[in-house]
């Protein structure tokens, strides 16, 4: 039996594989840490906007609908998408950039990569059973989470890993459908966000197309952008429609999904669960938008510099004084390599638990 393929069962379980898979990881450590792990704004901002833990519960409904539409399991896709994002540092892509660049300086070949060490999460990290390590989840799901996003290989993957999970194939249409629900959640809910903070408006973003076209169905509801928290929350539901239907209107096109869950393609560079070229041109032209007027927003650039100073300090502190880690970790020390051991425990952190144990630190 391979690694990844232990299939512990419960007698009498009347869960499915992938409900049960699921029930795991919310009730997992790393899930719960979600709730305090930037998506775009700290989590100190405000109650209002969104977590890792807010948007992986998003990613999951979207993808439960469109799974249900094509006649998939529903049950995997909500597994995949609420995996998807245990692997994410405090303080969002800038701490795991960061912290990629400080495994690298101090020697290590594969740097940090926050898909990876989600699969690492539920297969390594989280210890729940006595006889191994890990969720102990189906291979379905540790695929999904694994191959959450095109291209599949990546250098720092060993042979073993490629022989099992053959990263020369797409995963199931489930998987697939994770990472395009991903993209519709966080557009709409950055969006959202965006603007409910003042960062960004409406009036700058009628620049693409496809959110002109949103904000005038919105005006065809009687609404106007005066009523700003009706407003918001008509042109998420009309965004979040229409690329979901769009979705499944272009994939209905282009794949039969009548053979149900598991279906796999022949690996192509074609992704086959998507949107028509024209609306493929118009969702890069507002991801670039959203890159220079909101993610790159002084006041997000001046909260993540303060991040990106708390990574490289931790980690630097770590490196010199491992003594101050945890005693689970500290005890790994002996087994495993200690720049990982330490980027582990720095990628489970909090948002509040990485700048207070900082100022703790550094005294400041």
């Amino acid at each position: 039996m391979k690694p990844y393929q232990r299939f512990h069962t419960i007698k009498d379980d009347f869960r499915a594989p992938f409900a049960r898979d699921r029930d795991r990881v919310i009730h997992s450590g790393s899930f719960r840490k979600l709730e305090y792990k930037t998506q775009v704004f700290l989590n100190q901002e405000g109650d209002f906007f969104r977590t890792r833990l807010t948007h992986s519960i998003e990613v999951s409904q979207i993808a439960r609908s469109i799974a249900s539409q094509l006649g998939l399991e529903e049950s995997l896709a909500e597994a995949i998408a609420l995996s998807h994002d245990l692997g994410h540092t405090p303080f969002g892509h800038v701490g795991g950039d960061t912290l990629d660049r400080c495994l690298k300086e101090a020697g290590s070949k594969n740097g940090f990569d926050h898909n990876y060490q989600s699969f690492r999460v539920v297969t390594l990290l989280e210890k729940r059973y006595k006889q191994f390590d890990g969720l102990n989840l189906t291979f379905a799901t540790l695929e999904g989470i694994l191959k959450h996003s095109y291209p599949y290989k990546k250098s720092f993957l060993s042979d073993e890993i490629d022989e099992q999970f053959d990263l020369s194939s797409h995963p199931s249409f489930e998987a697939m459908i994770v990472d395009r629900a991903d993209e519709i959640a966080y557009l709409s809910h950055d969006i959202d966000d965006g603007v409910n903070s003042g960062l960004i408006s409406f009036d700058t973003l009628k620049k693409n197309r496809l959110i002109s076209e949103i904000i005038e169905k919105v005006h065809d509801e009687g609404i106007d952008e005066e009523e700003d928290e009706m407003f918001r929350y008509r042109f998420s539901s009309h965004l979040i429609n229409h690329l979901v239907y769009s979705l499944l209107a272009y994939t209905k096109s282009q794949v039969s999904t009548e053979e149900g869950q598991g279906t796999r393609l022949a690996f192509t560079e074609r992704i086959p669960i998507g949107f028509d070229a024209a609306l493929e041109t118009e969702i890069k032209q507002l991801k670039k938008l959203l890159y220079h007027e909101l993610y790159q927003h002084k006041q997000i650039v001046r909260k993540m510099y303060a991040g990106k100073q708390a990574i490289i300090g931790l980690f630097g502190a770590l490196v010199e004084e491992p003594k101050m880690l945890p005693t689970y970790y500290f005890k790994q020390f002996d087994k495993r390599n200690k720049q990982r051991v330490i980027a582990d425990y720095m990628a489970s952190m909090s948002d509040r638990y990485a700048m207070t144990l900082f100022n703790e630190i550094y005294g400041r």
